[in-house]
């Protein structure tokens, strides 16, 4: 930090342009359900497609030409093999004998078909997956984006498990349909060629075609019916899982410590087994309609057989009209089950569409400016009257819960604040506004003069930088746990852990700064993970460096030499250096401080030096010196373990002598 110069952050940088833009999803976008009475399933489920549909059109017109050739084909096979029965292989038995040449023919007519066939499959295929891969993407994409634009208090009040379900399980049921669906357009062109070619081969077989199709439209539309609710309940339930299992890994510490692994299991065993049996109910709607739409087209060969028998031996009909109709009756069976397998996920689709949309509609982003901040001095700090509640009923009625009024105060550049207040005086929400995380509801936080809301996209994280009580380390190594993706050389980083005091401790790592930490660091200690997560805020270089109670793991002399080596950042000869506001409870740690501020019930009720508020806040005074006396006693009592310790080591080899 001391002696080089900060890096650029052009807006490229910005953690929310790495995502890729999504099509203009606004512009195709379906109103929330909650804005309009709900349609039927079906007809919602159509409404979402559609917003598909126009945001790739090109790529599903071609997925669904390529289905009308597969169609096409599909009748033209059992026309290609009717006219080789009448044409070639009834007249070679008549004759005992045929010609190469008609075999040829047939044979060129059948793979030929056969060609364009598979053509129209591939076509299809590929064209549809490209359709719902990139709608899926989109969506994931627009989705990460929202959660980025949205401020902690929306994310506060939606569980982990349940975004990682909007993002994935959701966006996934929403545009599964897709793959069929050109499929499902090419049977219904299929079905218009197929009644057609048999109308035009007699009137009397036609007649069994407009009894059974009809009769799978009606099965389709009864089994769309039945299984709407049952999958739409399983779907929903498949979110309650993933936040449920969610939760579990991630108070895995606690579960274990209070011995209450039977009591989760048993939790996460009870919505488990709810998915279960939805999946079961949605798995015997399926097993009881599924025979039935494969029964159906084989029941009209069997009927086209008898009819077109009798007609084969009036002379109405030729064997080659025969084999043209059953034959056609046969490619059938498989291609309508298309259709049932659009009308089963069009009730997930809905309802993932209803939970994404829920998130794209969420209000309550940031807004930005377009000030710029200073680049190279430390940065002037000033509070102005912020007042700050959560979002949710207080007691009482009225507003959200209040815990901060009419908050002032100031930092000069290259100076160190230090927050003292007792718990749940508001420290913790303060040093989120000072970096805007969240807005306050009144006042102002200013840097260099320039209210934060003012400030471009990104421009306060190139400024300013927190180090939160709570320290998150990657499963990664410990550079991309310091650097996070900038891109700086090893030295800085190694100058980022000096200064934060890990060097040590790094350098004596398996791998050094290659040594992967494990999840959250598990392979390091409270203290050392503290510190690398100092290290990542240092090797940014902030002019604004707020620090809540981030040294709480590390002990006393560790922590002096941290805050002596900022202080030595922060009176840098090249005028560069850093601005400190650090939540802290320690009499050393506050003492190093050029100014403190004491809060208590979310007020300032005294500012000054340290020495002076001993002498003219009771408040602050009881509440430095009961937080001395407390680790006063901690170490007392870790020395007498120690002595106990040792005193039996002694007592044993007294023993043994």
């Amino acid at each position: 930090m001391v002696g080089i110069s900060r890096p650029a952050y052009p807006p490229s940088a910005e953690l929310w342009g790495h995502f890729p833009r999504a099509p203009p999803i606004e512009e195709y976008a379906v109103p929330p359900a909650s804005s309009r009475a709900r349609p039927p399933v079906l007809r919602e489920g159509m409404r979402v497609l559609w917003v598909a549909v126009r945001a790739e059109p090109r790529a599903f017109t071609v997925s669904v030409l390529a289905s009308a050739l597969y169609a096409a084909m599909t009748v033209t096979t059992a026309q290609v093999l009717g006219w080789a029965t009448e044409e070639v292989v009834l007249p070679a038995f008549r004759s005992g004998h045929t010609t190469a040449g008609a075999l040829a023919g047939a044979a060129t007519a059948i793979v030929g078909v056969a060609a364009l066939k598979a053509l129209g499959v591939a076509g299809r295929r590929f064209y549809a997956g490209l359709v719902q891969y990139r709608m899926q993407a989109s969506y994931r994409r627009a989705v990460t984006r929202q959660y980025l634009r949205l401020p902690l208090a929306w994310h506060h009040r939606h569980p982990t498990g349940q975004l990682l379900s909007n993002a994935n399980a959701d966006v996934e049921a929403t545009w599964a349909p897709l793959a069929p669906l050109p499929m499902a357009v090419g049977v219904v062109f299929m079905l218009l060629i197929a009644a057609a070619s048999i109308i035009a081969t007699d009137l009397a077989v036609a007649a069994v075609a407009f009894l059974i199709f009809p009769a799978i439209a009606l099965v389709n539309v009864a089994y769309q019916r039945r299984l709407s609710p049952v999958a739409t309940r399983a779907q929903r339930l498949r979110a309650e899982v993933s936040e449920v299992a969610h939760e579990s890994f991630e108070g895995g510490l606690v579960v274990k410590t209070l011995g209450r692994e039977q009591d989760e299991t048993e939790r996460f065993r009870a919505r488990a087994e709810e998915l279960r049996d939805a999946n079961v109910a949605v798995g015997r709607i399926r097993g009881m309609f599924d025979p039935v739409l494969e029964a159906l087209p084989n029941l009209g060969v069997l009927a086209v057989l008898l009819i077109g028998s009798m007609r084969l031996d009036s002379g109405a009909m030729t064997a080659g009209d025969l084999v043209h109709v059953s034959y056609l009756f046969t490619l059938l069976a498989w291609p309508i089950r298309a259709l049932g397998w659009v009308l089963a996920e069009v009730p997930r689709s809905v309802v993932g569409w209803e939970r994404v949309r829920g998130v794209l509609d969420a209000s309550g982003s940031l807004p930005f400016g377009d000030a710029a901040l200073g680049e190279d001095k430390a940065a002037a700090l000033e509070v102005r009257g912020v007042r700050f509640a959560f979002e949710g009923a207080a007691e009482g009625g009225g507003g959200g819960r209040e815990v901060l009024h009419d908050v002032s105060f100031s930092a000069a550049p290259g100076r160190t604040v230090a927050v003292v207040g007792p718990t749940g005086s508001g420290k913790s929400t303060l040093t989120s506004l000072l970096v805007r995380l969240v807005d306050p509801a009144d006042g102002s936080v200013l840097l260099d003069g320039v209210d934060l809301r003012d400030v471009r996209r990104g421009g306060v994280a190139a400024s300013a930088a927190l180090v939160p009580q709570q320290t998150f380390l990657f499963d990664d190594t410990v550079r991309g746990n310091v650097t996070l993706g900038l891109d700086v050389p090893d030295e800085r980083v190694w100058e980022a852990l000096r200064l934060a005091q890990a060097d040590g401790f790094v350098a004596g790592l398996p791998g050094g700064l290659d040594t992967q930490v494990g999840e959250r660091g598990a392979t390091l200690s409270g203290g050392q993970r503290q510190r690398l997560a100092l290290a990542r805020a240092l090797v940014r270089r902030p002019r604004l460096l707020v620090l809540d109670d981030a040294t709480s793991s590390v002990d006393p002399q560790v922590e002096a030499r941290i805050l002596r080596g900022l202080r030595e950042a922060q009176s840098a000869g090249d005028g560069s250096g850093v601005t400190v506001v650090v939540v802290a409870y320690r009499k050393a740690t506050i003492g190093l401080a050029d100014e403190v501020v004491y809060l208590e019930r979310g007020r300032v009720t005294a500012r000054g030096a340290h020495a002076e508020l001993l002498e003219t806040s009771e408040g602050y005074r009881d509440l430095v010196n009961a937080y001395e006396r407390a680790e006063a006693e901690q170490e007392a009592g870790q020395e007498a373990g120690q002595e106990i310790e040792r005193g039996a080591a002694g007592g044993g080899e007294e023993a043994v002598a």
